[in-house]
């Protein structure tokens, strides 16, 4: 049986591929394997390790939730937006804009690796998934950017003005960058295009200061995203491991706990969920209210629970978007300090929490994270193809509270066959 919300997530999931890409139904499960590969080499974007296999999805689809309207008109305007619609500045990339009514406005942003050395076929699969993306989401103009050399660059524009332009969407801009210039693959006048490129400055632009007004972050570049949700090290590590060894104790106590009183075999597992399930309630409300939890030991006990389904789905009922900052900061606390084995449940909460918020970066991220750790995890595969697949951050809701949830699970568990008793012998 699919837990509820893993269920839901298919659901939409299949039916925007299906719409989006013509994929058929069983396309997540005949190609989980392929997605496993294409995450986990998705980490190394922008590392100096040339021809190492990159991802083929976007690393990065946010939306404009929580930013101000942009506005963008000149080149120089545009790539000094760039870094704050991504949070990171780009290198070795392929970012795609896309605006609509009113006025052009910015509606979507995510990016491509540059392969170096280029693979075949690779330019005009990202230029025909770019364009199923911006189709799907009612975009009806583009502007494509590319960052790095022009061997590089020009047989991936050429693809992409190809599919573009063939999906009936206008291309506004198309530009390659390279060391503080910019050349457009559609401008050809000398005047205002030379041929030695056009020095652009982002820290001195109008755009830049506006974001910044606006509270935008933006980072060097990808991996120090990644860095945000990295593991601890060290003496953290360590004391973490000591606290998860006392959490598993406590768990297996309850248990035994539940023996010795006579419990259904099936109910013996039942004080660990509903220890696990106020830990979530406490957590939650902890982070809503400003709080932080510093305690090791509490931490260890949230990523234990976690590992229950009827937990990690309650806590994911929980996900209202409204406050999807201080969730962030919840599941990025755990995700640091959770032992590997429990990594993938509070990864793929941050990765859904994230989603809502429109930052598909921290949100690939966070689900190569639980995908390092579990390869076959099937919520992390889910939220990897509701991501890649162009669902927007209005999808990322699930239409269940937490009773019903767990009204969910009970009816489950109250459907469930009895253990087949032996015969006497």
């Amino acid at each position: 049986m699919w837990p509820f919300g893993q269920a839901i997530l298919l659901f939409l999931v299949e039916n925007i591929l299906r719409r989006t890409f013509g994929y058929p139904q069983n396309h997540i499960h005949r190609c989980a394997e392929s997605l496993r590969v294409r995450t986990l080499g998705g980490m190394n974007s922008n590392s100096s390790s040339a021809g190492a296999r990159q991802a083929r999805i976007p690393l990065n689809q946010p939306g404009t939730q929580g930013q101000p309207p942009v506005k963008i008109g000149s080149p120089a305007e545009i790539l000094a937006a760039v870094p704050y619609l991504l949070g990171f500045h780009p290198t070795r990339s392929v970012v795609v804009i896309g605006t609509r009514p009113p006025r052009d406005r910015v509606h979507v942003t995510f990016r491509y690796d540059l392969l170096d050395p280029p693979e075949p076929g690779y330019a005009s699969e990202i230029a025909a998934h770019a364009a199923a993306v911006l189709a799907n989401q009612d975009v009806t103009a583009a502007i494509v950017a590319g960052y790095g050399p022009g061997a590089l660059v020009t047989p991936i524009a050429e693809e992409f003005r190809r599919h573009l332009t063939g999906a009936g969407l206008q291309l506004r801009e198309m530009l390659r960058v390279e060391d503080g210039r910019y050349w457009s693959y559609l401008c050809h006048e000398p005047g205002c295009c030379p041929a030695d490129g056009m020095p652009f400055d982002v820290s001195v632009s109008a755009v830049a200061a506006q974001m910044t007004l606006a509270g935008s972050v933006t980072l060097p570049d990808r991996a120090a995203l990644e860095r945000t949700v990295a593991p601890l090290a060290g003496v953290a590590r360590a004391s973490m491991r000591q606290a998860t060894i006392r959490a598993e104790n406590r768990a297996a106590s309850l248990v035994a706990q539940a023996v010795r009183s006579g419990r259904k075999r099936r109910e013996i597992v039942r004080p660990v969920a509903d220890d696990g399930l106020r830990a979530v309630s406490q957590a939650i409300g902890a982070y809503r209210g400003g709080g932080r939890i510093s305690q090791d030991d509490d931490i260890a006990r949230l990523t234990v629970a976690l590992a229950d389904l009827r937990v990690r789905d309650d806590a994911w009922a929980r996900m209202d978007p409204e406050h999807t900052e201080a969730h962030q900061r919840l599941w990025t606390d755990v995700v640091r300090r959770a032992e590997p084995r429990y990594v993938p449940a509070p990864a793929c909460l941050l990765a859904f929490t994230a989603w809502q918020a429109g930052n598909g970066a921290l949100a690939n991220i966070a689900i190569a994270r639980a995908l390092e750790s579990d390869p076959g995890y099937t919520m992390a595969l889910l939220l990897f193809e509701a991501v890649g697949g162009g669902l927007p951050p209005s999808a990322a809701r699930l239409p269940m509270t937490p009773e019903e949830v767990a009204a969910s699970y009970a009816a489950g568990e109250g459907r469930r066959k009895p253990a087949r008793r032996r015969p006497p012998a």
